[in-house]
């Protein structure tokens, strides 16, 4: 098993396979062969026994008697039902003319059958109630001679339910936090210049972006700056060395206006050029509707073809869609991208990570992240939150869609709980939750054979949820479910 991976046992699947029981009936093995065809309903307010007893095999000599006395008990109650009394010839008698009968109590001859039935009200304690069959054999001067008890039946009206353990994967530590912010400025130059003017037409407003990108990354205490990326590109027209020399010129030109305004080391500063953006040209034009947009594509992708030989050819094949291309389209193709690579400190503290969460969780890493989800209940809405955070900041993370799949599950979302195990990997933990996942949607024959595979896996939860699940949809059977 992955060292990395750890399982947080939490409550069960809150939101788990429930069946309510309406007016359960069960017909119960006796463990007294004198008590068959023994049944047990509930109903919401009454448990009904019905069973026959057989004393056709009981003897007495006339003067005893034998009264035999159900009784049902759970942990701290127990409730005597209304009891059999088998008597002798003369006790028969005595007992006709004599005794006062509570309700319910029968009173019969040794040698016969009797159908017993007894209604009482319902109280919780009795779902797991054992009933037994006290007998007391008197002699009768009213003391008994001899007393025993035996456990007749265990009864069962618990509400039958599919809730394994949560099975989490505990991501890895990110032992160095490398972050990056990303953008695009368009710097207007003058014709075949290469020096920039801060204050030239939209320079103002692009600059600007640029130092607040910088800015942003600069003043975090968490952060710090290892390195600043600036990319140029220039536009296909006009002769190839021109735009590899504007390209590098105004690059270097942009590096060292962000160098100076901060005082970066030379070291910081990376630059590289594209004299001609080609891929930009060929992006608009795939994405576009223009006309003869196939035969444009098919003269950009020459890439065999000398650059300003390739230009010339859309330019002359094409001169239409190449003017407006000119006019249109390649100035957006005269940019500089730019990259501040930044490392992050680490956090431990829950509560400093539920900090930097609300300010900017794409300063965490999953683990972090997991760190504040164990430190809430598992069952709040922050805990599921956090979880969704983790997905957002990292879609394409396994770990992290397992962890949002499982707990997506534990509200009852199978929607979302679809959604994040369908990108969650193959992982033992992944197979688990989607095995659990189709015995939430119906489908116990996929689901127990994902259990199984999940605990020769090595998934220690599986076991407990195999058992369950088995109880649970045999109860199902039983009941015509």
């Amino acid at each position: 098993m992955n060292p990395h991976i750890m399982r947080m046992k939490m409550l069960s699947f809150a939101a788990a396979l429930i069946v309510a029981l309406q007016s359960p009936a069960a017909t119960l093995e006796s463990a007294d062969s004198r008590v068959k065809d023994l049944s047990v309903e509930r109903t919401d307010n009454n448990l009904l026994v019905n069973m026959t007893l057989d004393f056709t095999g009981l003897k007495l000599k006339s003067d005893r008697e034998v009264t035999f006395i159900p009784v049902l008990h759970g942990a701290d109650s127990t409730l005597t039902l209304p009891v059999v009394t088998v008597a002798g010839r003369n006790r028969y008698i005595q007992n006709q003319r004599h005794r006062t009968a509570a309700p319910g109590d029968m009173l019969v001859r040794p040698g016969s059958t009797v159908g017993y039935s007894a209604v009482v009200p319902y109280s919780p304690w009795m779902e797991s109630a054992v009933l037994s069959l006290s007998e007391d054999l008197c002699g009768c001067g009213f003391d008994p001679i001899s007393s025993s008890t035996t456990d007749v039946a265990q009864l069962d009206f618990r509400e039958r339910t599919f809730a394994p353990l949560s099975a989490y994967i505990t991501p890895r530590v990110e032992a160095r936090k490398e972050r990056s912010v990303k953008g695009q400025a368009y710097i207007d130059f003058k014709v075949n210049r290469t020096d920039i003017d801060a204050g030239y037409r939209r320079n103002p407003e692009e600059l600007a972006a640029i130092r607040a990108s910088i800015d942003a990354v600069r003043s975090d205490a968490d952060s710090r700056i290892e390195r600043i990326t600036i990319t140029g590109y220039a536009s296909p027209e006009g002769p190839y060395s021109n735009n590899a020399r504007l390209a590098e010129g105004r690059t270097a030109s942009l590096a060292g206006y962000v160098r100076d305004l901060y005082s970066f080391s030379p070291e910081l500063m990376r630059t590289a050029s594209v004299a001609e953006d080609w891929d930009g040209l060929r992006r608009w034009v795939e994405e576009s509707q223009i006309d003869n947009r196939q035969g444009l594509l098919d003269i950009i992708a020459l890439e065999d073809l000398a650059p300003d030989a390739r230009e010339w050819k859309l330019k002359t094949t094409y001169p239409e869609q190449y003017a407006y291309l000119l006019s249109e389209v390649y100035p957006a193709l005269r940019h500089s991208d730019y990259t501040i690579s930044y490392v992050v400190s680490s956090f431990s503290d829950p509560a400093k990570i539920a900090e930097v969460m609300a300010a900017d969780p794409r300063k965490l890493s999953l683990h972090e992240l997991y760190i504040l989800a164990q430190s809430l209940p598992a069952d709040s809405d922050r805990f599921r939150e956090v979880f969704e955070v983790a997905v957002r900041m990292y879609p394409d993370a396994p770990e992290a869609n397992l962890n949002a799949g499982v707990t997506a599950l534990s509200f009852g979302d199978l929607v979302n709980a679809g959604r994040y195990l369908a990108k969650a990997g193959d992982s033992p933990e992944a197979v688990y939750a989607r095995a659990v996942l189709a015995a939430r949607q119906g489908d116990y024959t996929a689901a127990r054979a994902g259990l199984v595979k999940a605990q020769q896996a090595g998934v220690k939860e599986a076991a407990d949820a195999i058992a369950q699940l088995d109880e649970y949809t045999s109860w199902l059977k039983l009941n015509n479910k």
